[in-house]
């Protein structure tokens, strides 16, 4: 996520379109930025390409010479560029910290984290005379295996570096520090974001942070979280970022755990007790952390807009009195969001309660007028009220009930995800499913309940109902402390505006001419906002379901999202079915669109994958290369294996790829090890409770230069009657220990994180470890109590080792199979070798 004026950065189409070659004749093409009275700087832009020179690197794992050397020296090289460049009422510090540490993280069901040697580049830029407080800009630039890593993170680091650039060589003066964090281990699971705030010195300086993130290649960068408690920032970001894009609901959905991903804002805020502000490219996912994460493909618009926003917002905090004493402004949360892009609204979320509870009572008021007022010979409001609201729930519960079964159903024939290569055809299915529910269930009401009843008034009822729901709703939401309850505060707050404006007009003109037209006019501003809403969920939800593991039915989440989608956009337009002669046609269309669809998505003519070169959807498939040896309780190897294991991270599995690769298929599907952890598998990451379904296709033995070494140090009785196993590993830059703990033994303390064991997800012990380029053997111990130790010991543990590079990564038969693999899937793979002991 990152960038400035007028195009920004390293990116410029000119440099994009063209080969490197080329490039190097162009030296008339320039760059200027330009911010807020901050100086205008004129430079040719080849000398400035940094994201073409990161990317242009390769992946970049951390360990890897790629990450470890050649990244950061090209990062050094531009710093001081930069810094022999800089302003003289400026000074530019820079250190290259490399460090060791662990740390417990309740991320993906909780595991632990231990890393040695890892890389940070760290730059302070300040005043010549110091600062003795600062702000912290933090990208990452390394990258996930296999993938250039372009929005994930290299545009963010790029952005950092021409940030850093215009800001020193600007002759206005900064009042804080501002430092630049270029961190070498974020995939890691946020390791060089815990090395640095934990052990830095600078760290203790640091009184605010921004930190520059992508769930997506390009598009509006989302501020989807800030704090906590410090409204102060999100005021900063309202006030200076020139294109604003943030939301609260953002916020609250990411920080439900909704979202299977994390940032480094966790680190700060839980290790650091730092107050930040989170950002996150999130347009296209199909892409992200995959091939395709390329320089092109970033859009120049995105780059420039970023910058300018971050610019801005850096600046503003430099310069802020508040920032020296900004743990004296943390007093609650705050209600905020983006209006079209144009402009923040932000207020205390006291405030918005306030506000909140204060609609609710004129909600009370003005239905309670309605339930007091005499009975009329011909109706009964209170009685038709509450039969309404029976019937638009009973609308609303079998449209939800009717998207499910279909959407189970396509699931149930294999047909799932048919919507991911072409969204319109979820809208067609569970869209005009749901819409047409609700439209039958009102229609048949209306026919054969209130077949007497004045369509005037039964508009108005519906219409009460309406706001009723929404009040509720709003009641509900704030209650429980949600900010994003003003979504539905905006809901009930401008329909009643406007009935109450054009009331007169309602009972004497019905439905003509000036009503209908300030009726909807009162409509605008909830339906255009809650539009424009739905647009960035869509852009940031459907791409995630086809990664969102094996377990999860994205037909069934998808269309459980288009249900209330449709709920919430019909809500006020229910009245119009009463005061409509006849919505036989609109039934029969809708019904017709979705009967369609469906047939054509039973007939698999929707591919859900694309391999098209400008607008890629590819399906992930993680491959690894495998030697599994499994050892007794006497030390001796009972069974050994080899093989290629195989996951795809979409409910789809292997039916699509198994017309192209036959043995690829469910003969091959892997049994579980019941009594290894994690069902004896190297898993990378702890995922397994996503992703149960996994194929083991037999393969030769794989012989890395550099294989991984486990031993058994010591085995001693301690004073308080436990049993302390003291290990020792070495080997490849990433792997991942397991324990599992036997009946009658508890594993009480270790020498990792704090101290206290963390479980993962189905009760087994997982430990991420990495380490640099040079790390010592790493050592750690672990004191299992024992009430009674049973014949087939104490505690099962195994060592997993993954080369994400170097020679050792890649097989011939892995290399292989991953050819054979069709053009619109993402394969990657690498070698590992996994150990289990039994002590």
């Amino acid at each position: 996520m990152g960038c400035l004026l007028h195009y920004s950065l390293h990116a410029c189409s000119q440099f994009l379109s063209t080969s490197g070659a080329d490039r190097s004749h162009k030296t008339t093409d320039h760059i200027r930025i330009k911010e807020n009275g901050w100086k205008g700087i004129v430079i040719p832009s080849y000398q400035r390409n940094y994201l073409e020179h990161i990317t242009s690197i390769g992946p970049r794992t951390t360990g890897s010479l790629e990450n470890e050397v050649l990244t950061v020296n090209y990062l050094l090289e531009q710093i001081k560029l930069i810094r022999a460049e800089s302003n003289s009422i400026h000074k530019i510090s820079i250190d290259v910290q490399h460090p060791t540490g662990s740390f417990s993280i309740d991320f993906l069901g909780g595991f632990t984290s231990y890393y040695d040697n890892i890389t940070n580049v760290v730059v302070k830029l300040e005043p010549k005379n110091g600062a003795q407080h600062a702000v912290l800009s933090n990208c990452h630039f390394d990258s996930v295996a296999n993938s250039p890593g372009a929005s994930d993170d290299a545009v963010s680091c790029s952005v950092m570096l021409e940030i850093l650039r215009v800001m020193s060589t600007s002759s206005e003066a900064l009042q804080h520090a501002v430092i630049f964090l270029f961190n070498g281990a974020e995939e890691n699971v946020l390791q060089a974001s815990h090395g640095f705030i934990t052990q830095h010195p600078w760290a203790n300086l640091i009184r605010a942070f921004i930190n520059l993130e992508a769930a997506g290649v390009g598009g509006k960068e989302l501020v989807f979280q800030t704090g906590p408690e410090n409204p102060w920032l999100v005021q900063a970001y309202a006030l200076s970022a020139k294109h604003p894009f943030a939301s609260v609901v953002a916020q609250e959905v990411f920080q439900s755990g909704i979202i299977p991903s994390d940032t480094d804002f966790r680190i700060y805020r839980d290790f650091g007790s730092i107050p930040g502000i989170d950002l996150a490219f999130i347009e296209n996912g199909y892409i992200y952390h995959t091939r395709y994460d390329t320089p092109d493909r970033i859009l120049t618009d995105s780059i420039q807009r970023a910058g300018d926003n971050i610019l801005a917002v850096l600046k503003y905090l430099a310069t802020s009195d508040r920032l020296a004493s900004s743990f004296e402004y943390r007093h609650g949360n705050m209600v905020f969001f983006d209006v079209l892009g144009l402009f923040v609204i932000a207020y205390p979320a006291r405030v918005g309660s306030i506000i909140n509870y204060m609609v609710v009572v004129v909600v009370i008021l003005y239905l309670g007028k309605k339930f007091l007022k005499p009975k009329q010979k011909a109706t009964n409001y209170t009685k038709d009220f509450f039969c309404g609201l029976g019937i638009t729930l009973i609308s609303w519960f079998t449209s939800l009930v009717t998207v499910l079964i279909i959407a189970l159903f396509i699931s149930l024939i294999g047909q799932s995800l048919s919507w991911y290569n072409h969204f319109y055809v979820s809208v067609c299915l569970y869209g005009t499913a749901a819409v047409a529910k609700i439209t039958l269930v009102h229609t048949l009401a209306k026919r054969f309940y209130y077949m007497h009843t004045n369509e005037q008034y039964l508009g108005e009822v519906f219409f009460d109902i309406s706001v009723f729901v929404h009040c509720t709703s709003l009641l509900l939401l704030t209650s429980r402390g949600l900010c994003s309850a003003f979504l539905s505060a905006i809901w009930v707050v401008f329909p009643l505006l406007t009935k109450l404006l054009v009331n007169k007009e309602f009972k004497q003109n019905g439905v003509k001419g000036r009503f209908i037209m300030i009726y909807l006019l009162g409509m605008f501003i909830p339906y255009l906002y809650a539009l424009y809403l739905i647009w960035a969920v869509f852009e940031m939800f459907t791409p995630i379901l086809g990664r969102s593991g094996s377990e999860i039915p994205p037909d069934v989440v998808l269309a459980s999202i288009l249900a209330l989608c449709a709920m919430i956009l019909s809500s006020y337009f229910i009245n119009f079915i009463y005061l409509a002669k006849n919505t036989k046609v609109t039934i029969l269309v809708l019904a017709s669109v979705c009967a369609a669809t469906f047939l054509l998505v039973c007939s698999g003519i929707f591919f859900p994958y694309s391999a098209d070169p400008a607008n890629p959807k590819p399906k992930r498939v993680f491959l690894q290369h495998l030697t599994r040896t499994f050892h007794g309780l006497d030390g001796n190897v009972v069974k050994r294996d080899s093989g290629i294991w195989i996951n795809g991270f979409d409910y789809t599995g292997m039916s699509h790829i198994t017309p192209h690769i036959p043995e690829i298929n469910d003969t091959i599907r892997a049994p579980c090890e019941e009594a290894a952890p994690l069902c004896g598998f190297p898993w990378y990451l702890p995922v397994h409770f996503l992703i149960r379904k996994n194929w083991y296709l037999p393969a030769p033995e794989v012989s890395p230069r550099n294989p991984a070494h486990f031993r058994l140090i010591s085995k001693e009785q301690t004073p308080w009657d436990s049993m302390k196993l003291t290990f020792e590993v070495t080997g490849p830059s990433h792997m991942s220990f397991y324990v599992r703990t036997h009946a009658g033994s508890t594993l009480s303390q270790w020498s990792l994180g704090n101290g206290t064991p963390v479980t993962s997800k189905g009760g087994d012990y997982f430990v991420f470890y990495s380490h640099g380029l040079q790390a010592s053997p790493w050592q750690f111990w672990i004191d299992m109590k024992v009430s009674e130790e049973p014949p087939e010991g104490m505690v099962t543990v195994a060592i997993a080792a993954h080369y994400l590079s170097g020679e050792d990564k890649r097989s011939p038969q892995l290399d292989a199979l991953k050819d054979r693999f069709p053009d619109w899937t993402f394969p990657s793979g690498w070698v590992c070798t996994y150990e289990l002991y039994v002590f």
